[in-house]
């Protein structure tokens, strides 16, 4: 993200404007742990500087990957990611330099189609399937989404429900704290079957806009979209046999950041449902356990548990033991393979 800080020191409203979409743009990548090519934050920055538009940034970014032999498939590696995470990123910051919006279930699937048309067959489709999705901050539990068969009926209801709703007399709070209600039942639908978190964000910076809200802090997209979709997970999770209930006080603290420049600390490892059970004075002899292991992640984000290992002195069961404590804390996540993926430290 520090590519584009310069445009925003320098204060030319043009370069300003632009630099801002482009973070949100690549930041909203880090949901499902993508991250751009330099290729794209070079490029971005020709937009930005205003050398090309945005449509010329899109085709320079479909010529790019014409030349490289990857073809996207259902089982994506990780340069397909890439390829990903830089076309969808193109296409969202067309999308909010756009002065367009329509309230409506069409919107909310052309968004979808408009993301990810070429990257995903289903792209801009309402899923025909049910799904799960083991959630790190659910220690590998899921949501339980909307069944396939009541997808369309639900969102159309969902945002007929909202289209009828009156803002008029709420205070702030009351007004974001609707808000966050109104968009975890949007996100919990989960029609679309990726991309859908992606989709939700952009759906909401458009009608925050609609609102009235044009000065929205969109670095809260660009630094801290993770802790945006674990706050959704949470909102949306409950297990009364375990004492851990529904919250929507993450998604309200993101909010109020964004909308009224809130000072909330939005630590992913906060929302992690053991935070709930763990008794606080283990987790510093944790920590101390784990710190060796846990600067070494934090040096290399692609490190192995062999290198670690290695590096170490240590047996490869001991260091796998320790990364799994690291991983039920909160502190660490992986993304991807053992072999090609890469670690994300939870702030």
């Amino acid at each position: 993200m520090e590519n584009f800080d310069e445009y925003l020191r320098q204060g030319e409203p043009n370069k300003v404007e632009k630099a801002k979409v482009w973070k949100t743009a690549i930041g909203l990548q880090q949901v499902d742990g993508l991250k751009p090519s330099e290729y794209l934050i070079e490029t971005a920055k020709q937009n930005i500087e205003g050398d090309i538009t945005i449509d010329e940034v899109k085709k320079r970014i479909d010529r790019y990957y014409q030349q490289l032999p990857i073809t996207i498939g259902s089982a994506k590696t990780e340069e397909d990611r890439t390829e990903e995470a830089d076309k969808v990123s193109a296409r969202i910051a067309e999308i909010l330099s756009e002065q367009t919006f329509t309230f409506s279930p069409a919107e909310y699937l052309t968004i979808h189609r408009r993301l990810f048309t070429g990257i995903y067959k289903f792209a801009g489709k309402i899923r025909d399937y049910n799904i799960t999705k083991k959630e790190w901050v659910l220690n590998g539990e899921t949501v339980l989404y909307a069944s396939a068969d009541s997808l369309r009926a639900t969102l159309e209801y969902d945002l007929e429900q909202e289209r009828k709703f009156s803002y008029k007399g709420l205070s702030e709070q009351g007004i974001i704290e609707h808000i966050a209600h109104f968009i975890s039942n949007l996100w919990q639908i989960h029609i679309f079957g990726e991309g859908n978190t992606r989709t939700t964000a952009i759906f909401l910076i458009k009608y925050l806009r609609k609102l009235g809200f044009k000065n929205v802090n969109n670095d809260l997209f660009a630094n801290h979209s993770w802790y945006f979709r674990n706050a959704l997970v949470r909102a949306n999770y409950e297990d009364l046999s375990r004492g851990i209930y529904r919250t929507e006080k993450f998604l309200i603290h993101f909010l109020s950041n964004l909308l009224l420049n809130g000072n909330f600390s939005l630590k992913n490892r906060e929302m992690h449902i053991l935070a709930d059970t763990v008794n606080d004075t283990v987790k510093p002899q944790i920590d101390t356990v784990n710190d060796t292991v846990f600067s070494l992640i934090k040096q290399d984000n692609k490190i192995t548990a062999k290198e670690i290992s290695e590096r170490l002195k240590m047996s490869l069961s001991t260091v796998r033991r320790k990364i799994k404590d690291l991983k039920d804390h909160g502190k660490i996540e992986r993304i991807g393979s053992d072999k090609t993926g890469h670690w994300i430290i939870i702030e």
